[in-house]
Formats: structure tokens, sequence, C-alpha cells
């Protein structure tokens, strides 16, 4: 899977789901990180990607735009509380998404 990480999530989790075998680029690595909501969700449009984020505002975009989103329901954690919370649900996300699901909230 192609992956855009939104600026309210850290940069790390790129190498996270590099090693999951996805290619994910962080929106501050493209000079995005001050850019629109409408501006990121467009980007992952162009690019085939599925934007993650934590930004509920993604979720109205996501039907307007049609952008394949990753909505992220964990709150506030550490970089390692992340990884754990992602890693317990991170094969039904896959198949989420295989299955030809283009929205994925992820509690």
């Amino acid at each position: 899977m192609r992956l855009l990480i939104d600026a309210q999530l850290p940069p790390a989790p790129c190498v996270w789901l590099h090693e999951k075998g996805h290619e994910a680029v962080h929106v501050v690595a493209m000079d995005m990180g001050g850019a629109s909501d409408v501006a990121i969700a467009e980007t992952a449009l162009a690019q085939g990607a599925i934007l993650i984020s934590k930004d509920e505002d993604f979720q109205i975009l996501h039907f307007q735009l049609g952008f394949s989103f990753l909505w992220l329901r964990c709150g506030n954690t550490t970089k390692a509380a992340l990884f754990e919370w992602l890693d317990r649900r991170w094969d039904r996300i896959e198949a989420l998404f295989d299955q030809g699901e283009t929205m994925v909230e992820a509690r």
C-alpha cells in the first residue's frame, strides 16, 4: 500500500510501515507540513495513497473528494503506545482496504 501520513502524527510511523512492506511518506518530508487539509487530501488522491490522520476534518473531505482515508481514533499517545495500538489493528486495517474500503475508522 501507498500511505501518506498527516502532520498530526510523527514521522516515525513511516519507518514502522516500511517494515511492514508499505510505501509511506510524511507530509513534512513533502514540504507540506503547513498545507491545508484540502491540499493534503488532493495529494493523497493524486498519488493513489491512503491518507492516515487523527484529524476528523478529513472524514468530511473523504466523502467530498474520494481519497482513501485511515482515521486513527487513538487519542494522544507516545510513539511506542501508538505502534502497539496500530500493531493490534493493522491486519484488519489492511484487509479492509484490500477488500475495497476507501475509509477505515480505527478505534
